[in-house]
């Protein structure tokens, strides 16, 4: 029995060893393909990956290709408006030649009635003594315009002999002796400058379109160094106020011989810094103002009103961006707009960032899905570390982030603060505990200050005042605000605003509207008082033949 009980038991033992080694071997093809079937989830992640990094060029591309066709349909519509217009001068131009041969015929046929009078001696006489009269008057003018080098006498009858001087010789010999002049008074100071040289500048100036009224008024750059703005407007037709602005501004500077860098930056630049900043829904309107690195120095908020910026939040963004370009003595290049390999990067190093780098950083922290949302939005670094007021919930406001994803919101406000450094989130903290806190939205607007009743008559008198309420004033005193600003490695944080200029910072469209009404119906006023100043100013007149007789 003990035998046939250990050669069972052995046979059983066997058998489970059998098990166990088809077990065993299970358990390794099973761990081959658990192996495998990892391997292949890692290669669809990292494909993954790379499809979202290609789908979100795609949209960014797809984006500036919408903001490119935009902008050429505004173009093309602009084009075929001035070919409306155009056309319209050409027909007006066809119906005053027209008026002008019936106004010949009726002189002819006058003429013709002169000659067949009783007294055509007389007759002739006084016809003569008329023609004489009329180029001695063409003359004068000519010389009080300088168009030729004529005498300083009047010039009679017996100067008009065969031989005497031509009348394409004047003009010719004029041009040649301001072209010398030009080239050996290069260096001269702008007061001397000639007309023609004052108009080049202009046209370089991206002021352009005032270069035939300039050519009338201006005499010497004397003439611009003297004017007012109300000369400006008057003489040279500069209705636009930013236009006029630019070049008060520059006649400052030279007035005051001020080198300032800002002027190196022209007003193309400027529309590639709103791209910068996460603005350019604003190209145009700065482009059409013609906006530069100076204007944007002295730019006020009812400058920033006027050029239809009425967002609480992008006014605080031009404003931030403005500081930075302060800081860095208005360096061009002085955003950083591309990634680099870059370890603990510090908050005057984030401050510099552009939006486009903002967005770059939010795919870093794999929120990739949400930074086409800031597009337009005018985030960028300035704005994140010298706004106190901006904080974590302010980008999840922006990127769109709902409320109920908590987890989502928790991950990028961890991720903000190690981005800002504890010395701005400190300050944030601070502002955000306050009692005055109020918290930035994208709905709250900026409007301008409230006239009273007794301010409208001094509307016209009060045109020309220069506002020095700048967005962002170019020295701050870092005590003027008890203390609230901080220092990012040479940056001066810009303190938050007083509940007064929160109360002028908040407003509904209505007003906005209203205000926007008014201004148009006071444009339309100016408009009408300009073009009857241009109806009785002589310059504006063609001379009739009652003008010549």
């Amino acid at each position: 029995f003990t035998v046939s009980s250990v050669s069972v038991l052995t046979d059983q033992v066997e058998a489970q060893g059998e098990k166990i080694r088809d077990l065993e071997i299970c358990l390794e093809g099973h761990q081959l393909k658990l192996n495998a079937t990892e391997e292949m989830l890692q290669q669809e992640l990292l494909s993954r990956t790379s499809l979202e990094t290609q789908k979100l060029d795609l949209m960014a591309e797809v984006s500036d290709l919408k903001i490119k066709l935009v902008g050429m349909e505004k173009e093309q519509s602009e084009y075929e408006e001035k070919q409306n217009k155009a056309e319209g001068l050409l027909q007006e131009l066809r119906h005053l030649k027209i008026k002008v041969e019936e106004l010949e015929n009726e002189r002819n046929q006058y003429e013709w009635k002169l000659k067949a009078t009783k007294f055509p001696y007389e007759t002739n006489v006084l016809c003569w003594t008329l023609i004489v009269l009329s180029w001695r008057s063409f003359f004068e003018r000519i010389r009080r315009t300088q168009s030729g080098n004529f005498p300083a006498d009047d010039l009679g009858l017996a100067e008009f002999r065969r031989g005497g001087l031509r009348a394409t010789a004047g003009p010719r010999l004029s041009r040649s002796k301001e072209t010398k002049g030009q080239k050996s008074d290069y260096n001269a100071p702008f007061a001397q400058w000639s007309t023609e040289r004052v108009c080049n500048w202009l046209e370089d100036f991206g002021l352009g379109q005032y270069v035939i009224f300039a050519r009338q008024w201006v005499t010497s750059g004397h003439t611009l160094l003297t004017a007012t703005p109300q000369d400006m407007e008057k003489e040279m037709g500069i209705k636009h106020p930013l236009h006029r602005k630019k070049l008060v501004l520059a006649i400052k500077s030279i007035n005051a011989k001020q080198d300032e860098k800002s002027a190196q930056l022209d007003h193309i630049w400027v529309t590639r810094w709103l791209d910068d900043i996460g603005l350019p829904q604003y190209k145009d309107q700065f482009h059409e103002s013609r906006v530069d690195g100076r204007m944007l120095q002295y730019l006020t908020v009812n400058d920033l009103l006027f050029l239809k910026v009425t967002s609480q939040l992008h006014h605080l963004s031009i404003k931030c961006a403005i500081h930075v370009l302060h800081v860095n003595s208005f360096n061009p290049h002085c955003l950083r707009r591309r990634p680099v390999e870059e370890n603990n990067v510090s908050p005057s190093e984030v401050v510099q960032w552009s939006n486009h780098r903002v967005m770059e950083w939010l795919r870093s922290v794999d929120l990739a899905e949400y930074a086409p949302n800031l597009r337009g939005s005018g985030v960028h670094g300035g704005l994140i570390i010298l706004e106190p007021r901006f904080n974590g919930d302010t980008l999840a406001m922006l990127l769109n982030i709902p409320p109920q994803k908590t987890l989502l919101r928790r991950h990028l406000t961890t991720n903000f603060n190690i981005l800002i450094g504890p010395e701005a989130q400190q300050e944030k903290r601070d502002i955000t505990e306050s009692t005055a806190y109020t918290p930035l939205t994208t709905t709250a607007k900026v409007r301008p200050k409230k006239l009273g009743f007794s301010h409208f008559g001094n509307l016209r008198k009060k045109k020309f005042d220069e506002s020095t309420d700048y967005i962002c004033p170019m020295d701050t005193n870092p005590g003027a605000t008890n203390g609230t600003q901080k220092n990012y490695g040479g940056y001066k944080g810009l303190s938050p605003f007083t509940d007064r200029e929160l109360d002028q910072m908040e407003h509904s469209e209505g007003t906005v509207k209203q205000i926007g009404a008014f201004s148009q119906g006071i444009s339309n006023l100016t408009t009408m008082l300009s073009q009857d100043e241009m109806l009785n100013d002589s310059r504006f007149l063609t001379p009739t033949f009652e003008d010549w007789r």
